[in-house]
Formats: C-alpha cells, structure tokens, sequence
C-alpha cells in the first residue's frame, strides 16, 4: 500500500529496497512471506524506463527512418524525400506507453499486501535505519530493515556554465517532453547522450549544434571509432570541437551562447548532456559504515557493501551505467537475499554497449589504447562493411562502417570489439558471446556457417583475418 508518513512512527521491515528501476524487480512471488518497503522519491520505474534507454530509443527509429529517407541514393535507382516529423504524434506515442507502464507498476506495487511503497526520499540514520521526511510538513517516518538494497540510480550532472541559471535549458530528464520540433538546437557534451540526441533532432529536421570541449566525440570508445563518428557526425549536424562555453545570456525568445572561439551562437533550445552523478552522495552515508567515493557506493563482486544486509546495484555502485549491467546486478542481490548460504557473484568480464546514433556503434572489451596502456600483447584487425556482399548491395561507402577486432598474438583470445555501422548492436552480440563463452575466434569463424550473404559476413571476415593475422 502506499504510504504518506505523518506520524513519526518507526516500523519495521523485513526487506527495503530504495529505488524502483533495477532495484523493483528483485520483489517477485518468492518474498511473499517478506515484509517490503519499496521506497521511490522520483518517477516509478527509474531512469531507464522514463527518461532513458526505452523513450530515446522510441525516438531514436523514427529519426532512423526520416535520415534514410532525407539521404540520396542515387547508386541504389531509389529516389526518396523526407516531408518532415509531426513531433506532438511521435512524442505522444511514446509516452502515451511509456507513462501508464510507471503508474501501473506503482499501483501493483501498492496492491500487494506485504509492501509498502514510500515516495520519500531516504536518508540512512544508520546502517538500517532510514528516515523519510513528510511531504506535507509532519514529522515524517523512519523504518528499519534487516536487509536493504541501496538501487539509487544516478541523476543528470549539468555543467557549471557561466550564466546558465539565468537561461531556460533542458537535460536529457525533459527534452523529450518539449511541446514542439525546436528549429535550432544547442547541445553541450561529447558523450553517447549528446551523440543520441544529436542524431535525433537533426535527423527529424532541427538544426543542430553540438559543442565538445575535446578534440573527439565519443572519446572513451575505440580511437579509430571515435575518430570516425565525429568525422561522420561533422556531415549530419554542427559539430564545434576544442570549444567550451563562456558565456550564457537570453536575448528575446533565443538564447545566446558565447564560445572559445570568440564566435556566438544563438539556439531556441540548449541541451546540457555533460555527464551523470551517482545518487550515492544523496542517501545520508556518512551515518553508516557504508564505504562510498564520490557518490559511487563501494560493493564486492556479491553486490555487498561495507555494511552487514546491505547491498547495492545498479548506477549508484557499478562501474557501468548499463540497463542491462543493473539488471544483472538485481538478480545477482536477488538470489543472495533468498539464499544467504550459497552466495553467487556478478560476472562484469564482457560487458557490452550501444550508441544509438548515426551510424550505431556497439562495443564490449578492451579497446587498443586499452591494451597499450596495460601493456598487453595484442593484435588489431578490421573488417569493412564495404568488402562484404551486404555493403555492396547497402553501397556502403569504403571506410565509413567497419568491425574491428583486438585480441592476443596468436588470435585465439578475443579481447575485444568495436563496430560502427548499420545494427552495429546487433552485430556485436555473438562477439559478446563468443568472449563470454571463451570461443576462439578459430572456432567461432570456422566451427559454424555464416549466412550469405547477410551482413554478418562482415563480422566472419574480421575473425578470420585475425586467425591469419
């Protein structure tokens, strides 16, 4: 049931779980006979659910299809036009879904007779003690748990920019919402929420400008794929390297960026993607003998922290903010919470990840700066989409989309992936498989047929190379 918390009371719990995105699903039938609070100060059902991964990928194919449909093809006989995006229907659409999935979760939640749901905020008083002010101005309540699940996620982290607070800006939590397509847009940062974003936009008809105060885009990924995305993101929308904003002012409807470079820039939108915080710093920690750095909750590979019966997953304690690393996460706490006796650990060896943009990029493992700076022996090859049956039927443009391999001397370990290019996500995932299973790149080319000619003949060209190499 729901719970206001006027009263002062202190109750007990069996179990709390603070934070509903990975964290709520650890409560399945099995903690029936557990007393839960589930405890959520933001929107049900987290970050990915509401203002992450689901909604940007739901607009992320429909900027797919108008970009296809604005690029000309001549080679391909195919003569296509985009007429432009009804913004209100496509944002409509995906929240119209995306909306009642939160309120429904909220409301079963409230409907089981052994939780209570909390929309306080939490702040640990101790080790297992928590206290949740009153919204309306009470004394509010504290609980106890014996065991508690710290899935605090993480928050948007907007940069410090002169004269920022005296302008109207969006994050990545409410650009999503706006009531119309912009006709210019700002956005501030390099990262893969920029780059999305990006992509998004100016592919249903914005015109963008993406301002990264490094010399790349993407910069944590592969060198080679970092260089070829911002080259390629410098073709679809404004890109603006090696440049910091200096200075924020409104002028009339617009708003007025001053950059390094001396020039200014105005936008009817500014996007600040700089980055996310951990939700660790939020909780109270200095009370407890739950070690933390910087918001970042410190677990073991169980997902255990410093504190007997407390754990953590997700955003808050991971080294990846991955969807699908928290979920891992929660079912690695899960098992644990129902048997303390046979504790099993997260597996973090092989994990991959996406960029949704344009072109996709996918990757898992190590990188080849990676490998330099560990000093790994290692070798390097590439395969391009242009050089496979498929690339020549999409008229892939030599070098544009390509896979690239890192792995030992002898070619028999993978130790890494990077893929830029159509399904790039796609693509990637029998590489994860094959790293995570420990097949070598000998067996995975030759121990199996691959489709011709599907695309991902390009991933079998780049292991064989390797087993050449």
């Amino acid at each position: 049931m729901g719970v206001s918390g006027t009263m002062g009371r202190v109750t007990h719990y069996d179990l709390a779980v603070i934070g509903t995105g990975s964290g709520n699903p650890i409560v399945d039938h099995r903690f029936q006979d557990w007393r839960v609070a589930i405890i959520e100060d933001n929107i049900f059902g987290g970050t990915c659910l509401n203002v992450g991964c689901i909604p940007t990928k739901m607009f992320v194919y429909p900027a797919d299809l108008a970009r296809g449909a604005a690029r000309t093809t001549p080679e391909l006989g195919v003569h296509t036009s985009y007429d432009g995006a009804d913004w209100p229907a496509i944002r409509d659409r995906i929240f119209a879904r995306i909306d009642p999935i939160a309120a429904g979760g909220k409301d079963y939640r409230e409907g089981l007779p052994n939780v209570d749901v909390y929309t306080q905020h939490a702040t640990f008083v101790d080790d297992h003690t928590l206290t949740l002010p009153s919204k309306g101005g009470g004394t509010g309540v504290q609980i106890t748990a014996d065991q508690i699940v710290i899935a605090a996620g993480s928050r948007v982290d907007v940069a410090d920019l002169p004269g920022l607070h005296e302008v109207d800006f969006h994050t990545s939590d409410t650009v999503m919402r706006l009531d119309e397509l912009p006709r210019r847009m700002a956005i501030v940062g390099g990262g893969y929420v920029a780059a999305e974003f990006a992509h998004v936009f100016s592919a249903l008809g914005t015109a963008v400008t993406q301002i990264q105060r490094g010399p790349l885009l993407l910069r944590e990924h592969d060198d080679d794929i970092a260089r070829q995305f911002t080259e390629i993101a410098g073709h679809q929308w404004d890109v603006r390297l090696d440049t910091t904003v200096t200075g924020l002012e409104r002028r009339g409807s617009a708003t007025a960026l001053t950059l390094s470079d001396g020039s200014t820039l105005e936008t009817d939108v500014l996007l600040i993607a700089t980055g996310r915080l951990r939700n660790g710093d939020r909780l109270g920690l200095a009370n407890t003998t739950i070690a933390s750095q910087g918001g970042k909750v410190t677990v073991d590979e169980f997902q255990r922290t410093s504190a007997a019966g407390v754990w953590a997953l997700g955003d808050v304690s991971s080294d990846y903010e991955l969807k699908h690393v928290a979920n891992h996460e929660a079912r690695t706490v899960q098992h644990n919470l129902l048997h303390p006796d046979s504790l099993v650990a997260s597996d973090h060896r092989f994990v991959p990840s996406a960029v949704f943009t344009s072109p996709q990029i996918a990757s898992v493992g190590l990188t080849e700066r990676d490998a330099r700076e560990q000093g790994i022996d290692h070798v390097a090859v590439s395969h391009d989409y242009a050089d496979v049956a498929y690339g020549w039927a999409m008229e892939s443009p030599p070098g544009r989309s390509f896979v690239k391999l890192i792995g030992d001397p002898a070619g028999e370990r993978l130790l890494g992936a990077h893929i830029i290019g159509p399904q790039a996500s796609l693509l990637l995932q029998p590489l994860v498989q094959a790293m995570s299973l420990g097949t070598s790149p000998t067996e995975m080319s030759r121990g199996q047929y691959w489709i011709h000619p599907s695309l991902a003949e390009v991933v079998e060209n780049a292991l064989l190379k390797m087993v050449t190499k």
